[in-house]
């Protein structure tokens, strides 16, 4: 029986219920809730699943409103649609065009986004958003956004040294803009009319800037003596001991260490590879991580000045290198060549040190790698390499000397 106003005016929900459906025709129904709420819903199948569409509250949405509403919905489901999505996107699609700056874009496209990333990865796009994009069109309509601004935010980064964050950037900014064709706040996306290699440099992928064999002394008694925050001392030191990438240093968390056996193991969801790593600990690489626990709190070794929560910036590593003189010179991913080329010089194996630098190839299986290939040796060349360390910073006349393994 269908309802009508009067019923609707007088259904209660009967004591000691949560609450009482009443239905209409063609699965319209109204629900009255304990608290004497009344909602209307419209149950209907899509995709062998049964959902329900909420269509208001009664009385602001009348009987006959709620059937107009229901009628919509079917002919959304008649045409292959799912009207409780359709519904949700008309919201967003509304909220977006009441939203005019980049910014506020950008953090709705990042909420979609973010889906199925993991929290580590879309934690670390909003981060660099906020550090790199927002400060210089966050603000803007973004309906005034153009390739020459992204373009201009973009060479900014690049002259900090960071070439891959700058075109990373330029490529998130773009996909923001996508995000905003595709829910009608603009016509059409601006960093179409660009590509990042027309304003930006090439990357060169076997030339970060990095110091020389010779220069190498020099730079690490200025690590022994820097004068900044004592955890970025301590990162630096750990940096140059284990030269692991700088993204992987800075997200290290005291549960992938074992101080007693010697070793790091940095789980696959950290690797650039996403394979698992283990980095053998020399003597003085196990100093620095006693000295770093007694000043260290929570689970990151090395934690954002501001928020404790969330690991130091890339940048922390590479304003310390040029408050120390080395802009341009060296950054973080530096200490990888510097250590490849000298171990190499020294006689060490080419297979040792390619592990030792997570240089697996993309085309080799998951099944064919074992990261715990050479460890002892790998172990052995570690601690070769920290004494290296120790001697060129007292200012020893170090000069990379043969070692001999069997082939």
């Amino acid at each position: 029986m269908a309802l009508t106003d009067t019923a609707c005016r007088s259904a209660v929900c009967p004591d000691g219920k949560p609450a009482k459906r009443y239905p209409d025709a063609e699965s319209l129904y109204l629900e009255v809730r304990a608290n004497g709420g009344k909602y209307w819903f419209w149950k209907y199948r899509y995709a062998n699943k049964e959902k329900r569409l909420a269509l208001g509250v009664y009385p602001e949405v009348s009987l006959k409103q709620a059937r107009l509403d229901r009628a919509e919905a079917r002919k959304l489901l008649k045409d292959g649609q799912d009207p409780a999505q359709h519904r949700r996107e008309k919201k967003l699609a509304i909220r977006l065009r009441a939203e005019t700056t980049f910014e506020g874009i950008a953090r709705a496209w990042w909420e979609q986004w973010k889906g199925n990333r993991s929290p580590r990865h879309a934690n670390y796009v909003l981060r660099r958003l906020e550090a790199d994009v927002f400060p210089e069109i966050g603000a803007s309509p973004i309906t005034s956004i153009t390739a020459k601004q992204l373009l201009a935010v973009s060479k900014k980064i690049e002259a900090r040294g960071a070439v891959d964050i700058a075109k990373r950037a330029f490529q998130m900014s773009g996909q923001v803009l996508r995000y905003a064709v595709a829910h009608g706040v603009i016509e059409r996306d601006p960093s179409k009319d660009v590509k990042p290699g027309d304003g930006l440099k090439p990357r060169n992928k076997s030339n970060f800037a990095r110091v020389s064999e010779k220069e190498l002394p020099e730079l690490m008694r200025k690590v022994m003596a820097y004068e900044g925050s004592t955890i970025t001392r301590f990162a630096l030191q750990l940096m140059a001991l284990t030269f692991v990438r700088t993204g992987e240093l800075i997200g290290a968390r005291w549960e992938e260490f074992d101080l007693e056996a010697g070793q790091w193991r940095i789980p696959l969801e950290r690797m650039k590879k996403r394979r698992p790593h283990i980095v053998p600990l020399s003597r003085q690489a196990l100093e620095v991580l006693r000295y770093l626990r007694e000043v260290s709190q929570g689970e990151l070794l090395f934690p954002g000045e501001r928020d404790h929560e969330v690991p130091m910036s890339n940048n922390t590593i590479l304003g310390a290198l040029y408050r120390m003189g080395y802009k341009g010179r060296m950054t973080g991913h530096g200490f990888r060549g510097v250590a490849s080329t000298t171990l190499h010089e020294m006689g060490f194996r080419h297979d040792y040190i390619e592990l030792q630098l997570a240089h697996q190839q993309d085309d080799e299986t998951s099944a064919a790698y074992n990261y715990a290939t050479y460890l002892r040796e790998r172990g052995e060349m570690m601690q070769h390499w920290a004494d290296y360390l120790d001697a060129a910073k007292r200012g020893a006349n170090v000069v990379p000397f043969r070692v001999r393994y069997a082939a």
